[in-house]
């Protein structure tokens, strides 16, 4: 279904209940990146980010949370991302949508627990899929040639290489197992914090001042 579209998010719930007559668990995993300075990416490109990771899952959550209070059960993950914590140069629009999913989990979360529904946030780290595969491209389309072309080259190039051949990138299939793992146990943690680099770079944010952070993740340009 297109997340965006109400009429689609509303015939997904109704064919799950007509068919099943319950929805046990919801996993919110449709996502899209944005990669270029705050000041080249426009905010429509800003807005449809939004609409995606977040309004989106919000408005399924919308429709699937009365069936779950009915039934007195559920269990809700949303796939985050480490960049739900963390920001990193050039992709503040994603971050930002992740950050605020965070938040909106948070809440969802006290908010349900009365009605016996769990709500957990997967935070993968650096998993080898599709996702960024077009992150090199868009990074030098959007700020390739202005102010922060440096940044925007340097950071092409890494992207290139992270997820290139001997890359240390997680296979997708921790993501899954998380999931499973989350939606089979009685008291699933808030939070899972999984792949390459995740606990590293989580715990590194939470450690270091602001600044030195900063420093570490900023690509210096040559």
């Amino acid at each position: 279904m297109n997340i965006t579209n109400e009429a689609d998010i509303e015939r997904v719930v109704r064919t799950v209940i007509d068919e099943q007559g319950r929805i046990d668990v919801l996993v919110n995993s449709a996502g899209i990146g944005i990669h270029g300075s705050i000041e080249d990416v426009s905010l429509e490109q800003a807005h449809n980010r939004f609409e995606v990771n977040l309004f989106g899952l919000a408005r399924l959550i919308q429709l699937v949370l009365p069936h779950m209070r009915k039934q007195g059960s559920g269990t809700i993950v949303n796939i985050s991302s480490i960049g739900g914590e963390i920001a990193l140069p050039l992709g503040a629009w994603y971050y930002a949508t992740k950050h605020a999913l965070e938040a909106f989990s948070d809440t969802l979360r006290q908010e349900v627990k009365q009605f016996g529904i769990d709500v957990v946030i997967i935070q993968p780290g650096i998993i080898k899929t599709e996702f960024e595969k077009e992150t090199p491209q868009e990074l030098r389309t959007i700020s390739g040639q202005g102010a922060y072309r440096n940044v925007a080259e340097a950071m092409a190039k890494r992207a290139e290489t992270s997820l290139g051949e001997g890359s240390r990138a997680s296979d997708p299939v921790v993501v899954a197992k998380t999931i499973r793992k989350a939606v089979e146990s009685a008291t699933p943690k808030p939070r899972y914090a999984i792949g390459y680099l995740a606990g590293t770079m989580l715990l590194l944010n939470k450690l270091l001042p602001a600044r030195l952070f900063d420093r570490m993740v900023t690509i210096q340009p040559k």
